[in-house]
């Protein structure tokens, strides 16, 4: 009898354990996202805990190329994916992981730099190509592979050679300082805050973010503005694809963010209460402050499949 009671009382113990761990993880939202959405997202994390006591979110951040390789290849459980280029998760992620994805903030490719950067007094929006390739700047920049911002800079270094009508500028600015290229965007940040470089090829609202100087690049290469999307779209480079032998042509194309929730989930009603946080005018705001131009409204491309919490939120049709 003793020994039947303390069975049942085991069974109970990791019943409840088993019950405890279950909940546990229901207060959890799991996310992955760009490197550049690492501020905004932050401030966004600690303003929904706030609202929601209990409730932790957990986030990791990399090239979002990288994010999206951590659920195809290791498939580690994730929640919430936010991409700085939408065409990561319609390329890699749908149908398989996810069905849909929206589309809610924009970005643009300048140049950050400090004060004491060399030539910082001379560098401007038209000469910036003959400052970067003189031979005691150095400048660097992100993964293509790893990194959308990486194979954005690489697009930009094609629009600029057409832009300017130098052949061959877009090889020679490819293929200085190579060692300084990074993972991903914010790795880039600390190679100009430790002076091992003077310029860097980065978004505009991690240039604001950590309080950086910056020129603008002409509309024609910003990839910014959609409006030139004929223009961008004129350019293409070749990166891994799903797997590392793999690749896919990355057309030009103004930056545009995207995020999604993925099919298997394991707190989707968690992730679409973030989302719709992340969507809210507040979220918005937060957004904007950080440098993130949110995408007012947002859209998709999967208007059937968006779940109906957050179909409020959306421009039910793509805009080009």
């Amino acid at each position: 009898m003793k020994y039947l009671i303390l069975i049942m009382t085991t069974s109970f113990i990791t019943l409840t354990g088993c019950l405890n761990s279950s909940i546990n993880k229901q207060k959890e939202i799991i996310i992955f996202h760009a490197g550049s959405l690492s501020v905004p997202f932050k401030e966004l994390a600690e303003k929904y805990e706030e609202k929601n006591p209990g409730v932790r979110i957990l986030m990791e951040s990399a090239g979002s190329l990288v994010c999206a390789r951590k659920i195809t290849e290791l498939r580690k459980p994730c929640d919430i994916i936010a991409s700085s280029d939408y065409l990561v998760i319609n390329e890699l992620l749908i149908p398989k992981f996810t069905g849909w994805s929206i589309r809610f903030a924009t970005n643009e490719i300048v140049i950050a730099f400090q004060e004491k950067s060399r030539h910082s007094s001379e560098i401007d929006s038209a000469n910036w190509m003959d400052i970067l390739l003189k031979e005691d700047v150095t400048y660097s920049r992100s993964d293509p592979d790893s990194d959308p911002c990486g194979y954005r800079t690489l697009i930009s270094f094609k629009l600029a050679e057409k832009y300017y009508k130098q052949p061959g500028l877009a090889v020679k600015l490819a293929s200085k300082n190579m060692d300084f290229i990074r993972p991903k965007e914010v790795d880039l940040v600390a190679l100009i805050e430790s002076n091992a470089v003077d310029y860097m090829f980065q978004y505009k609202s991690v240039a604001i973010q950590h309080g950086l100087k910056y020129i603008e690049l002409p509309d024609n290469i910003n990839l910014a503005n959609r409006i030139k999307n004929n223009i961008y779209s004129s350019v293409s480079v070749d990166v891994s694809g799903s797997t590392p032998d793999s690749k896919i042509t990355v057309k030009g194309d103004y930056i545009n963010y995207s995020l999604s929730i993925l099919s298997d989930a394991v707190n989707k009603a968690g992730a679409i209460d973030f989302v719709s946080f992340l969507l809210s005018r507040e979220g918005n705001e937060i957004l904007r402050k950080n440098g993130q131009e949110p995408i007012i409204p947002p859209f998709t491309e999967q208007p059937d499949l968006i779940p109906p919490e957050l179909q409020k939120y959306l421009k039910l049709s793509n805009p080009d």
